[in-house]
């Protein structure tokens, strides 16, 4: 760290290189996102039934959390910046796959290969700008990674709607391969040569039951929402999920380099904040998923202006979280995290509120709330999970710190329409598992209970985040 903090050379170009980083952490968060709106025009062209179309989303993000400890593993031992530029490479040739109307196999084979160069790009970014920015700049330029991973999260629906309405779907794959092209030419010149190389033995048989866990973990998950979460085949996959966890943490105890250094946690200040970050995440996708059907189904708005009132999220966080990252360079980032996820909670409030009647613009200033709460507290919450780990375990605190937003992403998603379509069926008296046209309020009664779930989870973080504030 010290050597890239001192080569003038690096330094020339460190804000050349924060760009490069982020163009792929863009992309790479975006894709995550950006396909659900396409979903039934991929479903009419492909022939396919809804359910098989929605694994097009789905093998993405498991593929990712396979893989994150991995590649932030691989990352500490041969270098990060040699992963992130070979995870460029892979995306973008995937993103090219994924633009050919070559059937669904295909498409989820180009997929899978998009997201393994997803995962080597997410799992090495917060440790290359950690180890080329100066501690007195480190803050803003963690903050404007978080800026483009909220960017990323959030703009998929707005992004692909505009895309739909004037190209066909391929082009929302399409569209990442300039831009990595760009960004791997920009990579290849500026990028300096990884020199903290731990060279460790990979722990391959905890890698292999890390990866086992999160496939069958959230295969269940999802198969579960279209067959029911007691059918024997979930119930097994499940099982399967528990028993290779419970070998996993065995296994991670026992041998001499594990792929999860499980020590890492006793850092107090480490895990409350990959845990505060997590639930945060969880609370982003309940906004995610139910903000498109109360704009677009319950206000009757048309898909481009839903995404233009949704775009007010990641425009106001991407403002507010440089701004943030440089201010807590100055005073530090605890108490800054902690008014980040008041400001957050404040704004689950606004909407158990929302109704079929409210003016738009009040729904829109409690978007621009979530933002603005989400700006101040991601990027001190980077700064204190990076800064709070020595130099060799820099890949392993990325990654997980990755991790952590991409299961925030899935549970998120998971648990957010169990809860609407659960709600909304016990007000019905009967089972509801899509909106009702002829009946807005059950959707509204049910979107009120969602964010009351969402309420309690962004309280957890903030009282935590408080205790930990009030103890130091």
């Amino acid at each position: 760290m010290d050597s890239f903090a001192k080569n003038p050379e690096i330094q020339k170009h460190r804000w050349l290189i924060l760009i490069a980083v982020c163009m792929f952490t863009f992309m790479s968060t975006l894709d995550g996102s950006i396909v659900n709106i396409a979903l039934p025009v991929m479903s009419r062209d492909l022939k396919i039934p809804m359910n098989q179309a929605e694994w097009v989303v789905s093998i993405y993000l498991i593929v990712i959390c396979a893989l994150l400890l991995l590649f932030g593993k691989l990352g500490d031992a041969y270098g990060k910046i040699r992963i992130f530029k070979l995870g460029s490479i892979l995306f973008t040739v995937g993103s090219l796959l994924c633009g050919f109307n070559s059937g669904l196999t295909f498409l989820l084979a180009a997929r899978a290969l998009q997201a393994v160069g997803a995962a080597m790009t997410m799992s090495t970014n917060n440790g290359i700008i950690t180890e080329v920015f100066p501690f007195s700049e480190r803050g803003r330029a963690l903050g404007t990674i978080g800026s483009f991973v909220a960017l990323g999260s959030i703009a998929g629906p707005g992004v692909g709607g505009l895309i739909l309405a004037h190209l066909h779907w391929g082009y929302i794959f399409l569209i990442n391969v300039p831009v990595g092209i760009i960004a791997i030419l920009l990579g290849m010149k500026i990028l300096p040569k990884d020199i903290t190389l731990s060279n460790q033995r990979i722990d391959k048989t905890g890698s292999a039951l890390f990866a086992l866990v999160m496939v069958t973990l959230f295969a269940g998950v999802f198969l579960g929402q279209e067959v029911g979460f007691v059918h024997p085949s979930i119930l097994t996959l499940f099982a399967v999920a528990l028993l290779a966890f419970i070998w996993f943490i065995r296994t991670e105890l026992r041998v001499e380099i594990p792929v999860l250094d499980l020590r890492i946690f006793r850092n107090a200040n480490f895990t409350i904040s990959i845990f505060c970050a997590f639930l945060i995440f969880v609370a982003n996708f309940f906004f995610n998923v139910i903000s498109p059907f109360y704009l677009e189904n319950a206000r009757g708005l048309a898909a481009n202006y839903a995404g233009y009132a949704l775009m007010t999220f990641p425009i106001v966080q991407v403002v507010v979280a440089p701004i943030a990252g440089a201010i807590s360079d100055k005073i530090g980032p605890e108490l800054l995290t902690f008014i980040g996820l008041i400001l957050i909670s404040i704004s689950q409030v606004g909407y158990i509120f929302v109704g079929l009647s409210t003016p738009l613009w009040i729904f829109m200033f409690f978007v621009g709330l979530v933002g603005f709460g989400n700006g101040v507290f991601q990027a001190p919450n980077n700064s204190i999970v990076m800064n709070s780990v020595e130099v060799k375990d820099l890949g392993i605190a990325g990654g997980v710190n990755a991790l952590a937003r991409e299961l925030g992403m899935i549970i998120g998603i998971s648990v957010a329409t169990t809860v609407l379509f659960s709600s909304m069926s016990h007000t019905a008296g009967h089972t509801v598992t899509s909106y009702v046209p002829a009946q807005p309020e059950l959707f509204i009664s049910g979107m009120h209970v969602a964010f009351m779930v969402s309420l309690a989870i962004c309280l957890v973080a903030t009282v935590i985040t408080g205790v930990r504030l009030l103890r130091k």
